[in-house]
């Protein structure tokens, strides 16, 4: 953040500096965190954040001491990556990636208790998943899902599950909390998220995380097949094309300062 922006000194410039701090940090922060670098007085910062939420552009984690991104400033996020611009560039990677495995690839992100398909690039097989752009799926039987909730805190892990509805979806459904966090271990230690018919009874699917330059999740870069054409050992072997095309989406994202 720009010192000189920050000693601008109006409430407008104050409030901007608490978004990109909230927005530029993994986890939940407290108004204390937030004002490291702001210095502004604590009345001034707590009741800049108390605003803020009262305006949904931040929303209190469970604990009540802490903050997120609210339901407007992720309007706000998702309308940015959704502009034709950015999304255009992603497109091209997404559509190199699928001719080159031959089958439909997405890039989701969270959005509160599900993830939301952000891009997709279809396959031209008859037989596809039809999930279009803007499409949100549970986190719990997703290779997306799980592979976002691998990547959490054990706090924010433990928290999120406590209040997730692990519905059954298919006879392969983890739906059990023990179940679900011991198979999430294994995805956080690959850095590969999988779903072998959790979601939908004959589709596999299999995801790997994309970052920023400063090595923070930002979205899942996933592709999935219907097992009449492959297994799920067979589409995993993709993965090192995944993870390549999941390097080039880093350098779209977060394109660094030049």
């Amino acid at each position: 953040m720009d010192d000189n922006f920050l000693d601008k000194g109006s409430a407008m410039h104050r409030i901007l500096a608490i978004l990109e701090q909230v927005a530029g940090t993994e986890r939940p922060v407290s108004p204390t965190d937030i004002n490291e670098k702001l210095k502004l007085p604590k009345a001034t910062i707590h009741r800049l954040c108390s605003t803020l939420e009262d305006e949904l552009f931040l929303q209190r984690e469970i604990d009540g001491k802490r903050y997120l991104p609210g339901t407007r400033l992720r309007k706000i996020a998702l309308g940015v990556m959704s502009n034709e611009y950015f999304r255009a560039q992603r497109k091209a990677v997404l559509m190199r990636l699928s001719e080159d495995i031959g089958e439909t690839c997405n890039i989701s992100i969270p959005d509160g208790n599900q993830m939301r398909y952000l891009d997709r690039a279809e396959s031209h097989w008859p037989l596809r998943l039809q999930l279009p752009v803007g499409t949100k799926v549970p986190l719990h039987c997703t290779s997306s899902g799980k592979l976002f909730l691998s990547l959490l805190s054990r706090e924010q892990l433990s928290s999120l599950l406590d209040n997730l509805n692990l519905e059954q979806k298919t006879a392969n459904t983890l739906t059990t909390k023990a179940a679900l966090v011991k198979a999430l271990a294994k995805i956080r230690k690959d850095q590969v998220g999988t779903d072998n018919q959790e979601f939908v009874e004959g589709m596999i699917c299999v995801a790997v995380p994309i970052f920023d330059r400063r090595e923070r999740f930002f979205a899942t870069l996933s592709i999935h097949a219907p097992t009449t054409r492959m297994s799920l050992e067979e589409l995993s072997q993709h993965i090192p094309l995944l993870q390549k095309a999941s390097q080039n989406l880093t350098l779209i994202i977060d394109p660094g300062d030049n």
